[in-house]
């Protein structure tokens, strides 16, 4: 049982409330959270598995919303989040003994490779555009890695996803948004039940933040469902660089040892 005060409790919330307005526009909300929960005593696993608890109040609430909107068919999508979460799953399996050194060393790279992509890429908006990647291949091949990636890692997730689903599924960029909902929510769920079976979850502390959690993802979908791509693309670009930037600037991160800086 981990004991911390209410005045941390409260700055935990606080992470979870701008995480979930963040994560339900352009995903790396992880990366707000994680770091918040480390800094609170928490162990690093425990951490991801109280991490993912809050995640469900977040992404399940955005996906509810896209839904209800008509963005999203959650029935249509089943196969893609039964993927995910067992990508997810088999992912949080080896979280407590996998080498994390060389995700994190990527992770900021992949990051900053998202936001010049969106940077630069033109007509950027909620149009269906060509289809690089077939359904069927997407299928079997997106969902189940990102979510392994989630399961293990996770932060990033919902980046990685919008990029997949703008890049090789063509969708327009607010669709993309929907699906990502989804499918994280998928992967959050099949991460979270392993890390259950191993009681590496902080209950208390994970049910206030995801309360927290809600009401800025409820706050985030209605922002990006009024205004779209105009919201989507600038948000998914400052996101995407502020976190690869806040990773390099952590003494800790592998690039900064190898590099002796």
């Amino acid at each position: 049982m981990i004991d911390v005060s209410l005045e941390v409790i409260l700055l935990l919330a606080l992470a979870g409330l701008i995480a979930g307005f963040v994560d339900s526009i352009a995903g790396g909300g992880g990366l707000i959270t994680v770091p918040a929960l480390l800094l609170a005593g928490i162990g690093p696993v425990e951490a991801l598995g109280t991490n993912k608890l809050q995640a469900l109040f977040g992404s399940g609430i955005a996906t509810f919303e896209y839904a209800r909107n008509g963005h999203v068919d959650p029935r249509q999508q089943i196969g893609a989040a039964g993927l995910a979460f067992v990508g997810s799953a088999i992912g949080a399996m080896l979280a407590s003994i996998a080498p994390g050194e060389i995700l994190r060393a990527l992770l900021p790279i992949l990051l900053i490779a998202i936001a010049v992509y969106f940077a630069l890429k033109p007509k950027l908006d909620d149009v269906d555009r060509f289809e690089r990647l077939g359904s069927i291949a997407f299928l079997v091949s997106i969902p189940p890695i990102i979510g392994f990636y989630d399961g293990l890692f996770g932060p990033g997730t919902g980046s990685f996803f919008m990029l997949a689903f703008v890049g090789l599924a063509g969708f327009g960029i607010l669709k993309a948004t929907a699906h990502t909902k989804l499918l994280n929510f998928a992967s959050n769920v099949g991460a979270f039940a392993v890390f259950v079976l191993v009681g590496a979850v902080a209950w208390k502390i994970g049910l206030v933040m995801g309360v927290a959690q809600l009401a800025g993802a409820r706050l985030g979908s209605a922002v990006v469902m009024r205004n779209g791509a105009r919201i989507i693309k600038p948000m998914l670009i400052i996101v995407s660089g502020a976190l690869a930037i806040r990773l390099l600037l952590d003494p800790e991160n592998p690039i900064r040892i190898w590099l002796g800086v």
